[in-house]
């Protein structure tokens, strides 16, 4: 068991909290809207990628299905819920790109998902 004054516990300097300290004061300055979509944009990026849209020239190695549902599936969850808070000027572009997403899916999945069971299509409706 570690006491404050023992040798085994991590050592933390003074700028590392203070670094800390003012990141939190940072965040809390960041209007919510902003880390709402920040947070969707980041999801749509990874979706993208996991869909094999990325533009690198592996793109098609990092492909992944599986985790381009779950991704899609959480940003509709998020874009869906936030949409009242944020306003139509924020949700709109953001439900494009989800349904971009969405539909990009469909053509790349090899068994299609029936309408209305695609990813993230509980919260939006069937994507065509």
């Amino acid at each position: 068991m570690s006491t404050p004054d023992s040798n085994s516990h991590a050592f933390e300097a003074p700028a590392a909290k203070a670094d800390v300290t003012q990141q939190i004061r940072d965040i809390s300055e960041v209007p919510a809207i902003e880390v709402i979509t920040t947070a969707a944009v980041h999801l749509m990026s990874a979706a993208a990628v996991k869909l094999g849209l990325a533009a690198e020239d592996n793109a098609e190695e990092l492909k992944d299905l599986d985790e381009a549902r779950k991704l899609i599936t959480a940003l509709a969850g998020l874009v869906t819920s936030a949409a009242p808070e944020i306003g139509s000027q924020h949700a709109g572009p953001l439900r494009d790109g989800l349904r971009s997403l969405q539909l990009a899916f469909r053509e790349e999945s090899i068994i299609p998902d029936a309408p209305g069971k695609g990813p993230g299509e509980k919260y939006t409706g069937a994507v065509n």
